[in-house]
């Protein structure tokens, strides 16, 4: 292992908020260029000739099945991390690369379960999430390749997370800079150019996620590791599968009923308002996909330096970030409201000309990002009970939010007082004044007080906080 890497990757020393955004500003850029796999397949699509409105419902259809594939490797690459950082920081450096490396492995058999799963029931699946006889031949073409991928997929997002949890943010963000660059270019290649449509959209993204899986474990099993991916490391411990599942099922339970919301929301539309309120909803998914982005940065990025510094004692230093984060957050979710509020046609213009679907949309957007800044809140309580291992209270407050207030309310306010299909989109403001406010909260009476401002700073010897 170099020393000089890993003096430079010490987040006990020097300034907290430096480490963050070291960080953060990669993995915000990562994030973004990976959201952009799937958000420039519905822009091409949505421009499509004859059938733009038809085919960009389609892959809204596919939105749910897609999530919840993110959903595992957010459960072992998100628990795996975390606890890796947290032995990075006690010294730990053994359990640390086993850990990457049973992550590895759940990671590969759960890819590989997951696309036999999705191919056999496909079908189904999208007649249950809302698709009618227009939409479902262009989300079952897009779909079937798409899940061809589920590995690469797998193994470039779960396993990222150990490229930046050893601080190298900057090759974190070079993992997927490579694929979305080569997504970018062959979409139109293929789309337009070899007249494929959606299945060129799907075939790109496949060829770019091989690609970015592949610069990810090139990475993890050479030289400039901190830790490296062995066949001995990947050896399944089921005391560590357990640990990381434990700790990823906040992250795992977040994704799933993103897609579970996806379902009710999109079922919930077709039937109030059809098939275009069904495209307006992918519209909106998109844009909170990127706006979130740098919420998801921020804390993405402190997560590493909070669980060193907890590893190591420093809980003075983790309140820093806390702190941080909280206001970083709120001040952006602001700005981002403010900006899709004024200027929500923008928006609508970049993935369609259909006039009805602008028309209609508009008042949707508005409503849908009202809340948008309390999200900052969730966020912040969100990554602090992961990054300091509290897996049962992530758990419960990722429940909170989506199942027990969105899915209810996008089922029952379309029917109250004549909602219709205002109500759907009434629910996610709802939802983040509730959620955000009661996690955020809950965090501050549980965890702030535990770690205490007279506590040593530097002893790594120190007890932790339970």
């Amino acid at each position: 292992m170099s020393t000089l890497a890993e003096e430079k990757n010490d987040f006990s020393r020097g300034s907290v908020v430096r480490h963050i955004l070291s960080l953060a500003v990669p993995m915000t850029l990562a994030q973004l260029i990976n959201v952009l796999y799937s958000v420039v397949d519905r822009i091409y699509i949505g421009h499509l000739p004859h059938a733009s409105a038809q085919a960009l419902t389609g892959i809204g259809l596919c939105l749910p099945v897609i999530t919840i594939i993110s959903a595992f490797a957010n459960l072992f690459g998100m628990g795996g991390a975390p606890l890796c950082s947290i032995a990075r920081g006690g010294h730990e450096e053994e359990r640390a690369q086993k850990v990457m490396g049973n992550s590895f492995s759940m990671l590969l058999l759960s890819g590989v379960v997951l696309m036999a799963l999705c191919l056999i029931f496909k079908e189904p699946v999208l007649y249950l999430f809302g698709a009618s006889e227009e939409t479902f031949g262009y989300a079952d073409a897009y779909l079937t390749i798409y899940l061809l991928g589920t590995v690469f997929v797998m193994t470039s997002l779960g396993m990222n997370n150990f490229i930046n949890a050893q601080g190298f943010g900057k090759m974190g963000m070079m993992t997927v800079l490579l694929g979305a660059v080569m997504n970018i270019i062959l979409d139109p290649i293929l789309i337009f150019g070899f007249h494929m449509g959606v299945q060129g959209a799907a075939i790109a993204t496949v060829i770019s996620q091989g690609a970015s899986a592949a610069w990810v474990f090139c990475f993890l099993t050479g030289k400039k590791a901190l830790f490296k991916l062995t066949r001995e490391s990947m050896k399944i411990k089921f005391s560590l599968i357990k640990e990381i599942t434990f700790l990823g099922t906040s992250g795992f339970v977040m994704s799933v009923t993103n897609g579970t919301v996806q379902i009710v929301c999109n079922a919930v539309l077709a039937r109030f308002g059809g098939d275009i309120y069904v495209g307006i909803m992918t519209v909106i998914n998109s844009v909170r996909e990127i706006a979130s982005l740098p919420l998801n940065g921020l804390t993405s990025g402190a997560q590493p330096v909070m669980g060193y510094n907890y590893g190591a004692g420093c809980y003075r230093r983790v309140r820093t970030a806390i702190r941080f984060i909280t206001a970083a957050g709120i001040g952006f979710s602001l700005v981002v409201w403010a900006v899709v509020f004024v200027e929500p046609r923008f928006f609508l213009h970049l993935f369609t000309r259909e006039q009805e679907l602008i028309t209609k949309g508009i008042p949707a957007m508005q409503i849908y990002f009202c809340g948008f800044f309390m999200m900052a809140l969730q966020f912040a309580g969100q990554s602090t009970y992961v990054a300091l291992n509290r897996p049962k209270q992530a758990v419960f407050f990722s429940l909170f939010r989506k199942v027990i207030i969105v899915v209810p309310l996008t089922i029952l306010l379309p029917l109250i007082g004549n909602l219709g299909t205002d109500g759907v989109f009434w629910a996610e403001p709802v939802s983040n004044c509730i959620g955000g406010t009661a996690c955020f909260v809950t965090m501050m009476i549980t965890v702030w007080p535990a770690l205490k401002e007279n506590q040593n700073m530097t002893d790594p010897g120190e007890s932790r906080p339970q």
